[in-house]
């Protein structure tokens, strides 16, 4: 059974309460700063997101800026930016392209030049290596931004607890916490957005979504493709840093919060900030609660895929995990007993991303109902295409009295296609919801300690699976 739902939930919810102030704000541009203009970052997914945003909103108008350490003349640096809009026709007319600065922004006099060009209210984005973000931040200590400074900059935040609350010191010395975009681009996820408005709005699931009724949560991002060249940052983080201790956490923070007063800032991240600190390794006990694993020789598709330590800046020495499994627990009134398991990695069988959240089987089946039900029923949300599936267990058929599964289906539509399109229109709004506050970062690396520990003194093995499996045979949620 299959009906149709908007592809997105409509602009303006649950972000905006006055959406006519914005677009009359919106006559004025905004300057898009953004460090490390010649990188990847900037050229496969800033440039071509704003152009698409430009696209969807044409009410805003783009002063784009750039700096990076190649060499660029101004020709050069329009035909960048041309490239990245050459899909989206009339988006380049929303745009002035202004000039490109070769600087060493770790360098505290180039900064510093930097920083004498800049208008009230740039977003100046870190689309820079985790490290030399910090660096910036670093020369940037004792400088007076101008008012209204927004600094944006891509996770990880830090590297463990301590370097974290050191890197938020440092930014919350130059601006106030309200002008920080700790960019999370799973925040921007349009099936995280529907998620929120599927749980908060409707009372089918709203009173049922608790340990009381709630047996098990699910949260996967499963990827068919490997490492794709980015050994250089990949082989340091592994599949736990780069996508559980950051992406996936906020994922888990969403889905078990309790429902916020309103979602703007302040009371949406208090509310995830609270489920946070509530979360920690199921049992205490990272040596049961996690696995890794790390994939070999193997075919996706028409692809032959080497194993992970012969790809090309792979230190095999450093035992990088490229699919990690961890399950937490909220410990709250709501969710208390509930395993939240947290899964994700590279070169498996197939792409899939998904929130499940498994019921509680009933208490009584009533006798002359053939069949035992294993669960009370499962609501899937799943990731491009969007998709809503919630699972029942009916009667019918040959025989009336014979228990059967069958799924209710909503087409949530395509999906947003580019997540940082959201993030982008958040920095252009002064909106910092869809980021991460201070406190969550500092948590999630809280969270994760004690599995780095058990994982760096050998408690937990690094197994392995063949490219293009689901993963080690034994693991359960494969």
């Amino acid at each position: 059974m299959v009906y149709q739902m908007p592809s997105r939930i409509a602009r303006g919810w649950p972000f905006r309460a006055d959406r006519a102030n914005v677009l009359a704000m919106a006559t004025t541009p905004t300057t898009l700063f953004i460090l490390g203009a010649s990188g990847d970052l900037t050229s496969r997914l800033l440039l071509p997101s704003l152009a698409a945003l430009l696209a969807r909103q044409p009410q805003w108008r783009v002063v784009l800026r750039g700096s990076g350490t190649e060499e660029r003349d101004p020709e050069a640096w329009k035909k960048l930016v041309g490239v990245a809009f050459a899909d989206y026709p009339g988006a380049i007319d929303r745009v002035t392209i202004g000039d490109y600065t070769s600087a060493d922004v770790t360098d505290r006099d180039a900064v510093a030049a930097l920083i004498e060009t800049l208008e009230p209210g740039t977003v100046l984005y870190f689309a820079l290596p985790p490290a030399v973000t910090r660096a910036a931040i670093a020369a940037m200590q004792g400088m007076t931004l101008p008012e209204g400074t927004v600094l944006a900059m891509e996770k990880p935040f830090g590297d463990d607890e301590k370097t974290a609350r050191e890197l938020n010191d440092m930014l919350t010395a130059l601006v106030p916490e309200r002008q920080i975009f700790r960019v999370d681009h799973f925040l921007g996820r349009s099936m995280l957005l529907n998620l929120m408005g599927v749980r908060l709005a409707n009372r089918i699931l709203e009173p049922v979504w608790s340990a009381e009724h709630v047996e098990s949560v699910l949260i996967r991002f499963d990827e068919s493709i490997a490492l794709e060249g980015r050994a250089r940052y990949y082989d340091k983080a592994g599949a736990m840093i780069d996508m559980i201790q950051s992406h996936l956490l906020q994922v888990l923070a969403l889905v078990a919060m309790d429902p916020p007063a309103s979602i703007d800032e302040r009371d949406l991240r208090d509310a995830k900030a609270a489920v946070l600190r509530a979360t920690h390794v199921l049992g205490d006990d990272p040596a049961q609660s996690s696995r890794r694993a790390r994939y070999t020789a193997g075919r996706i598709d028409d692809r032959e895929l080497p194993s992970y330590v012969d790809e090309e800046g792979v230190d095999a020495s450093r035992n990088t995990e490229t699919l990690a499994e961890v399950v937490f627990e909220v410990a709250n009134d709501r969710w208390a007993g509930v395993p939240f398991t947290l899964r994700s990695g590279k070169a498996l069988a197939a792409k899939k991303s998904e929130v499940v959240l498994t019921f509680r089987q009933v208490r009584h089946v009533p006798k002359g109902l053939a069949g035992s039900p294993v669960d009370g029923g499962r609501l899937t949300f799943s990731l491009g295409p969007d998709e809503m599936r919630l699972r029942l267990h009916v009667t019918g058929g040959d025989d009336p009295f014979a228990l059967r599964d069958e799924e209710l289906c909503a087409d949530l539509g395509e999906g947003q296609r580019r997540s940082y399109e959201e993030v982008i229109d958040e920095l252009l709004d002064g909106e910092v919801a869809l980021s991460v506050r201070a406190d969550e970062a500092e948590e999630c690396w809280r969270i994760l300690q004690p599995v780095r520990d058990a994982w760096a003194s050998g408690a937990v093995p690094l197994e392995e699976y063949p490219a293009g499996s689901t993963g080690p045979e034994e693991w359960a949620t494969s």
